[in-house]
Protein backbone atom coordinates (compact mmCIF):
# COMPACT_ATOMS: atom_id res chain seq x y z
CA UNK A 1 0.00 0.00 0.00
CA UNK A 2 0.86 3.49 -0.94
CA UNK A 3 1.93 5.53 1.74
CA UNK A 4 -0.20 8.21 2.63
CA UNK A 5 1.64 11.96 1.75
CA UNK A 6 0.77 14.97 3.66
CA UNK A 7 -1.06 18.53 1.53
CA UNK A 8 2.49 19.58 1.49
CA UNK A 9 4.06 16.46 0.06
CA UNK A 10 1.82 16.05 -2.64
CA UNK A 11 2.08 19.54 -3.67
CA UNK A 12 6.15 19.90 -3.12
CA UNK A 13 6.73 16.07 -5.00
CA UNK A 14 10.29 15.31 -5.02
CA UNK A 15 11.42 18.78 -3.81
CA UNK A 16 10.02 18.05 -0.28
CA UNK A 17 13.43 16.08 -0.24
CA UNK A 18 15.17 19.26 -0.06
CA UNK A 19 13.12 20.70 3.21
CA UNK A 20 15.47 20.94 6.36
CA UNK A 21 14.43 17.42 8.49
CA UNK A 22 12.95 19.10 10.95
CA UNK A 23 10.75 20.69 8.38
CA UNK A 24 9.69 17.40 6.88
CA UNK A 25 8.56 15.87 9.65
CA UNK A 26 6.50 19.18 10.71
CA UNK A 27 4.70 19.20 7.45
CA UNK A 28 4.37 15.38 7.00
CA UNK A 29 1.42 15.01 8.78
CA UNK A 30 -1.28 13.09 6.90
CA UNK A 31 -4.75 11.61 7.08
CA UNK A 32 -5.08 8.82 9.31
CA UNK A 33 -1.86 9.48 11.43
CA UNK A 34 -3.63 9.31 14.88
CA UNK A 35 -2.09 12.37 16.10
CA UNK A 36 -2.53 16.11 16.05
CA UNK A 37 0.32 18.86 15.96
CA UNK A 38 0.68 21.32 18.94
CA UNK A 39 2.79 24.03 19.42
CA UNK A 40 3.42 26.60 21.78
CA UNK A 41 5.96 29.83 21.05
CA UNK A 42 5.80 33.22 21.38
CA UNK A 43 5.65 35.87 18.86
CA UNK A 44 8.32 38.50 18.30
CA UNK A 45 5.72 40.91 16.44
CA UNK A 46 2.18 40.29 15.37
CA UNK A 47 -0.75 42.38 14.24
CA UNK A 48 -1.55 45.02 11.90
CA UNK A 49 1.03 47.45 12.70
CA UNK A 50 -0.71 50.41 10.51
CA UNK A 51 -3.09 51.77 13.58
CA UNK A 52 -5.02 53.84 11.19
CA UNK A 53 -6.43 50.92 9.72
CA UNK A 54 -6.90 48.76 12.80
CA UNK A 55 -10.78 49.82 13.29
CA UNK A 56 -11.24 48.11 9.94
CA UNK A 57 -10.01 44.50 10.96
CA UNK A 58 -12.80 44.19 13.89
CA UNK A 59 -15.18 42.54 11.35
CA UNK A 60 -12.38 40.43 10.49
CA UNK A 61 -11.63 39.27 13.97
CA UNK A 62 -15.15 37.89 14.83
CA UNK A 63 -14.71 35.75 12.19
CA UNK A 64 -11.19 34.33 13.23
CA UNK A 65 -9.37 36.10 10.81
CA UNK A 66 -7.14 39.04 10.98
CA UNK A 67 -7.66 40.91 14.09
CA UNK A 68 -6.81 44.73 15.34
CA UNK A 69 -4.34 44.22 17.96
CA UNK A 70 -0.56 44.83 17.52
CA UNK A 71 1.67 43.71 19.99
CA UNK A 72 5.66 42.44 21.03
CA UNK A 73 6.44 39.24 22.51
CA UNK A 74 2.79 37.40 22.08
CA UNK A 75 2.25 33.98 23.36
CA UNK A 76 0.55 31.74 20.79
CA UNK A 77 -0.89 28.48 20.38
CA UNK A 78 -1.23 26.13 16.98
CA UNK A 79 -3.21 22.77 16.57
CA UNK A 80 -2.52 21.55 12.97
CA UNK A 81 -5.16 18.70 12.70
CA UNK A 82 -5.34 16.25 9.35
CA UNK A 83 -8.20 14.84 7.73
CA UNK A 84 -10.41 14.65 5.05
CA UNK A 85 -12.88 17.59 4.47
CA UNK A 86 -16.91 16.51 3.85
CA UNK A 87 -15.87 16.67 0.40
CA UNK A 88 -13.31 14.01 0.65
CA UNK A 89 -10.11 16.11 0.27
CA UNK A 90 -7.13 15.66 2.22
CA UNK A 91 -7.17 18.77 4.54
CA UNK A 92 -5.19 20.44 7.04
CA UNK A 93 -7.13 22.61 9.66
CA UNK A 94 -5.09 25.28 11.71
CA UNK A 95 -6.47 26.57 14.79
CA UNK A 96 -4.21 29.49 16.19
CA UNK A 97 -4.75 31.29 19.49
CA UNK A 98 -2.96 34.18 20.43
CA UNK A 99 -3.15 35.78 23.97
CA UNK A 100 -2.82 39.63 24.15
CA UNK A 101 -3.63 39.14 27.83
CA UNK A 102 -6.78 41.30 28.02
CA UNK A 103 -8.04 39.55 24.78
CA UNK A 104 -7.12 36.21 23.07
CA UNK A 105 -7.58 36.31 19.31
CA UNK A 106 -8.10 33.19 16.65
CA UNK A 107 -7.33 32.48 13.58
CA UNK A 108 -8.20 29.37 11.72
CA UNK A 109 -7.94 27.86 8.42
CA UNK A 110 -7.95 24.61 6.36
CA UNK A 111 -5.09 24.09 3.95
CA UNK A 112 -6.58 21.51 1.22
CA UNK A 113 -5.65 19.65 -1.75
CA UNK A 114 -7.58 20.02 -4.51
CA UNK A 115 -6.77 17.99 -7.73
CA UNK A 116 -8.23 20.49 -9.82
CA UNK A 117 -6.80 23.54 -8.36
CA UNK A 118 -4.28 22.83 -6.37
CA UNK A 119 -3.57 23.71 -3.05
CA UNK A 120 -6.51 25.71 -1.45
CA UNK A 121 -6.55 28.04 1.94
CA UNK A 122 -10.15 28.38 3.25
CA UNK A 123 -9.84 30.94 5.97
CA UNK A 124 -12.34 31.85 8.80
CA UNK A 125 -15.35 30.61 10.44
CA UNK A 126 -17.26 29.96 7.76
CA UNK A 127 -14.87 29.91 5.26
CA UNK A 128 -15.66 32.80 3.17
CA UNK A 129 -11.75 33.40 1.85
CA UNK A 130 -10.42 31.29 -0.57
CA UNK A 131 -6.54 31.29 -1.70
CA UNK A 132 -4.28 29.95 -4.05
CA UNK A 133 -1.00 28.66 -2.41
CA UNK A 134 2.18 28.26 -3.94
CA UNK A 135 5.18 26.35 -2.27
CA UNK A 136 8.77 26.22 -3.03
CA UNK A 137 12.15 25.69 -0.68
CA UNK A 138 15.11 28.45 -0.43
CA UNK A 139 18.45 26.60 -0.55
CA UNK A 140 18.57 26.67 3.22
CA UNK A 141 16.16 23.84 2.85
CA UNK A 142 13.49 26.49 4.22
CA UNK A 143 9.86 26.59 3.31
CA UNK A 144 8.04 29.59 1.62
CA UNK A 145 4.55 29.76 0.63
CA UNK A 146 2.87 32.54 -1.53
CA UNK A 147 -1.04 32.87 -1.35
CA UNK A 148 -2.12 34.63 -4.42
CA UNK A 149 -6.17 34.73 -5.97
CA UNK A 150 -8.34 35.23 -3.33
CA UNK A 151 -11.94 34.73 -3.90
CA UNK A 152 -14.94 35.81 -1.46
CA UNK A 153 -17.23 33.07 -1.05
CA UNK A 154 -20.39 33.82 0.49
CA UNK A 155 -24.11 32.14 -0.11
CA UNK A 156 -24.45 31.93 -4.16
CA UNK A 157 -21.52 34.60 -4.48
CA UNK A 158 -17.64 33.77 -5.69
CA UNK A 159 -16.22 37.09 -6.25
CA UNK A 160 -12.33 37.24 -7.52
CA UNK A 161 -10.85 40.38 -6.11
CA UNK A 162 -8.89 42.33 -8.44
CA UNK A 163 -5.48 42.88 -8.58
CA UNK A 164 -5.13 46.31 -7.31
CA UNK A 165 -7.29 45.33 -3.95
CA UNK A 166 -5.88 41.17 -3.15
CA UNK A 167 -3.93 40.94 -0.70
CA UNK A 168 -0.97 38.12 -0.64
CA UNK A 169 1.28 36.45 2.08
CA UNK A 170 4.07 35.86 1.47
CA UNK A 171 5.11 33.42 4.61
CA UNK A 172 8.18 31.76 5.45
CA UNK A 173 9.39 28.73 8.06
CA UNK A 174 12.55 26.88 9.31
CA UNK A 175 14.24 25.07 11.58
CA UNK A 176 17.01 27.14 13.80
CA UNK A 177 19.86 25.29 14.79
CA UNK A 178 20.85 27.86 17.39
CA UNK A 179 17.78 27.61 19.21
CA UNK A 180 16.62 24.54 18.82
CA UNK A 181 13.22 25.50 17.71
CA UNK A 182 10.76 26.52 14.40
CA UNK A 183 10.61 29.86 13.51
CA UNK A 184 8.20 31.55 11.13
CA UNK A 185 7.67 35.05 9.36
CA UNK A 186 4.52 36.11 7.39
CA UNK A 187 3.65 39.60 6.27
CA UNK A 188 0.18 39.98 3.97
CA UNK A 189 0.79 42.96 1.61
CA UNK A 190 -2.10 45.07 -0.13
CA UNK A 191 -0.35 46.33 -3.47
CA UNK A 192 -1.51 50.18 -1.71
CA UNK A 193 -1.17 50.21 1.43
CA UNK A 194 1.77 47.81 2.23
CA UNK A 195 2.12 45.21 5.20
CA UNK A 196 -1.21 45.36 6.92
CA UNK A 197 -0.72 42.32 9.00
CA UNK A 198 2.39 40.60 9.92
CA UNK A 199 3.59 37.89 12.14
CA UNK A 200 6.96 36.27 13.42
CA UNK A 201 7.99 34.43 16.11
CA UNK A 202 9.48 31.23 16.82
CA UNK A 203 7.76 27.98 18.62
CA UNK A 204 8.42 23.91 19.91
CA UNK A 205 6.34 21.71 18.55
CA UNK A 206 5.16 17.88 19.09
CA UNK A 207 2.78 15.31 18.30
CA UNK A 208 -0.53 14.30 20.36
CA UNK A 209 -2.54 11.18 20.29
CA UNK A 210 -6.06 12.53 18.85
CA UNK A 211 -9.35 11.89 19.89
CA UNK A 212 -10.78 12.44 16.59
CA UNK A 213 -9.69 13.31 13.51
CA UNK A 214 -10.84 17.04 13.47
CA UNK A 215 -12.17 18.03 17.27
CA UNK A 216 -15.03 19.97 17.57
CA UNK A 217 -13.15 22.58 18.63
CA UNK A 218 -11.14 22.74 15.17
CA UNK A 219 -14.26 22.30 13.20
CA UNK A 220 -15.21 25.53 11.16
CA UNK A 221 -19.25 27.18 11.41
CA UNK A 222 -19.22 26.32 7.92
CA UNK A 223 -17.38 24.38 4.96
CA UNK A 224 -16.65 25.18 1.53
CA UNK A 225 -15.95 23.26 -1.66
CA UNK A 226 -15.31 25.64 -4.34
CA UNK A 227 -12.11 26.84 -5.57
Amino acid sequence: MAAVRSVYQRILGSSYSKLQPQLRDYFSLAVGSGSYGLGTGVFDVVGCPMPWLRPALAPAAAENTFFPEFGRDVPFTIENHAHLDPFGRASLTALRQVDFGSRTRVFEDSTVFDQRHGLLDYVGRHRRLATALSLDVTAAGHLRIESSATRILAGPVRVALPAFLDAKAYTEQWWDEETGNFRVQTKVIQPQAGAIFVYAGSFDYTLVAAEAALPERARPARWESRG
